[in-house]
């Protein structure tokens, strides 16, 4: 940390500790701590005893520069301490490559011939729960009843619609309604994805899943499988 070299006000007698200090001093002209003190020890040693001159400015400015300096290594080591987590981050989210995760949303990825699964956070009270499943185009392609389980309850789309004939393969979109004492009450769905990378975002310092069902942000995520 350095400060300028105009903004230090030095008594009349230090003019030539000053130049010796320059002469040392970084290219851009300015005075490290280090000079400031062989400037303030030179002009201590060279000063007229008849007339001395008062030391309060010097303290005064070295403690701006120990201020100055204290706060750099702060903003240093918190740095040094950001980037220490992004890597652990980075090392944790690596280790959910190939795993499945359950997060808040209504639409996933079917491949060709595969199967499709998700889950609802069961409401209390809760009798039944049924599942429709909707192609890109808004079509319904299937129905299914899930019956209510404690916590989570888990549903999986054979990937086949109504008709009995395999589903093409694309975006789905997946609408779940509860019997809740009586009444009926939209559910909100997760939707199961796997995890293909990760990436972290410098500026949120947020680590996002690539999933087969897009990005997903880990502070969705409900459950690791």
């Amino acid at each position: 940390m350095s400060v300028s070299a105009e903004s230090l006000s030095m008594p009349a007698s230090a003019t030539s500790a000053a130049g010796a200090a320059a002469a040392s001093s970084s290219s851009n002209d300015t005075l490290t701590q280090s000079d400031f003190l062989q400037l303030m020890v030179t002009q201590m040693q060279n000063q007229d005893p008849t007339s001395p001159a008062d030391p309060s400015q010097f303290l005064g400015q070295l403690a701006q520069m120990s201020e100055v300096s204290s706060l750099a290594n702060m903003q240093t080591s918190l740095s040094s301490l950001s980037s220490s987590l992004l890597s652990t981050q980075a090392i944790s989210g690596a280790s959910l490559v190939g795993h499945d995760v359950l997060s808040a949303g209504t639409t996933g990825s079917l491949a060709s011939g595969g199967t499709m699964s998700g889950a609802v956070q069961t409401p209390a009270g809760a009798t039944s729960l049924a599942v429709a499943v909707t192609d890109a185009n808004g079509n319904v392609v299937d129905t299914f009843s899930v019956t209510p389980q404690s916590g989570l309850t888990a549903f999986t789309w054979n990937g086949m619609t109504s008709s009995g004939a395999n589903a093409a393969a694309g975006q789905y979109t997946f609408a779940v309604t509860g019997i809740v004492n009586g009444a009926t009450q939209a559910v909100t769905p997760l939707i199961e994805s796997t995890v293909q990378s990760v990436t972290i975002d410098t500026t949120s310092q947020s680590l996002d899943l690539n999933t087969n069902n897009g990005v997903i942000p880990m502070s969705n995520v409900v459950s690791v499988d």
